[in-house]
This record gives structure tokens, C-alpha cells and sequence, in this order.
């Protein structure tokens, strides 16, 4: 009797679900959009990428593997190192906010949460505390916890 092995694809599996002809990444992504739409707020899915740590040549020596972790331990320096971007779920167009739907989170994921709260803070606040303001919903609760919180700022 042949078994049906199971093959892991890591720590978190979303599923994709198309509406509106747009493909989210996942239900709750989905249920935000319908949150904000039925509440006519504007804001883009996917709307901008930001590049939250630029390109760098790093020019010592370095012996590694590959990143994958596969191949030879040998010497990788001197090279140009790819910038680390950052495309959040939901942008309006002013940049008055930012969501993020985040279900369960990846062990990467509060690394670059950090860096792109730095980013935003250098590049998109007034200096008074304010400026874009920033929503990680978890939950259908918290998401609709997040359309209130815009209504209100928008009075």
C-alpha cells in the first residue's frame, strides 16, 4: 500500500483568493478590501513598492555558502548585495495610511516590519508625530477595528 506523503512548504500557507478580478494573497486580505470598499475609502492594493534598504557593493571578502545554503563554502565577497523592498497590502493614494494584513507572520516578517516603520518615520512623517499612519490588522475584528480608526481620521 503506497502512502500519500505530505511535503512542507513552510511555516505559513495563505490561500490565494481572486475577487473583483484581483488576486489577494489571502481571506483576509480579501475581507479588508471589502471592508474598505464598502466604506468608501480609497486605497490601492499593492499600490507602491519601497525600497527600504538600498543596493550596496560589499567589497570584503566574505566565505560563505550560496543563501540557499546549498554548494561550496568558498569565498563570495566583492559583490553587489540586492536592496531589501517592501510592497504593503493596502496604500492610499495620499499616503494618509498604510495596511498591512498579517494572519500569522513568518520569522522574517517582524525584521522588515521594523525597517519599513524606520523608513516610514524618516520619509513620511511631519515631524510632530504624525504623518502616515500605519494598521497591521490580524483578524476580521481588528480590520474592521482599522476602517473605524480611518473614518474617524478622516473627519
Amino acid at each position: 500500500m503506497k502512502k500519500n506523503y505530505k511535503r512542507k512548504r513552510g511555516p505559513v500557507q495563505s490561500k490565494k483568493v481572486t475577487y473583483d478580478g484581483i488576486k489577494f494573497a489571502s481571506g483576509l486580505e480579501r475581507y479588508m478590501y471589502q471592508a474598505l470598499k464598502k466604506n468608501k475609502i480609497d486605497a490601492i492594493y499593492e499600490g507602491a513598492t519601497f525600497e527600504i534598504v538600498p543596493e550596496f557593493h560589499f567589497n570584503n571578502l566574505s566565505y560563505e555558502r550560496t543563501s540557499n545554503g546549498k554548494g561550496e563554502f568558498k569565498e563570495r565577497g566583492n559583490k553587489k548585495v540586492l536592496p531589501i523592498k517592501y510592497t504593503p497590502d493596502f496604500i492610499c493614494p495620499n499616503y494618509t495610511f498604510i495596511i498591512e494584513c498579517k494572519g500569522r507572520a513568518n520569522e522574517s516578517f517582524p525584521l522588515r516590519w521594523k525597517l519599513f516603520k524606520k523608513y516610514i518615520s524618516r520619509r513620511y512623517s511631519n515631524g510632530q508625530g504624525q504623518g502616515t499612519m500605519l494598521f497591521k490588522p490580524q483578524n476580521q475584528k481588528e480590520c474592521d477595528q482599522t476602517v473605524q480608526l480611518i473614518l474617524n481620521s478622516l473627519k
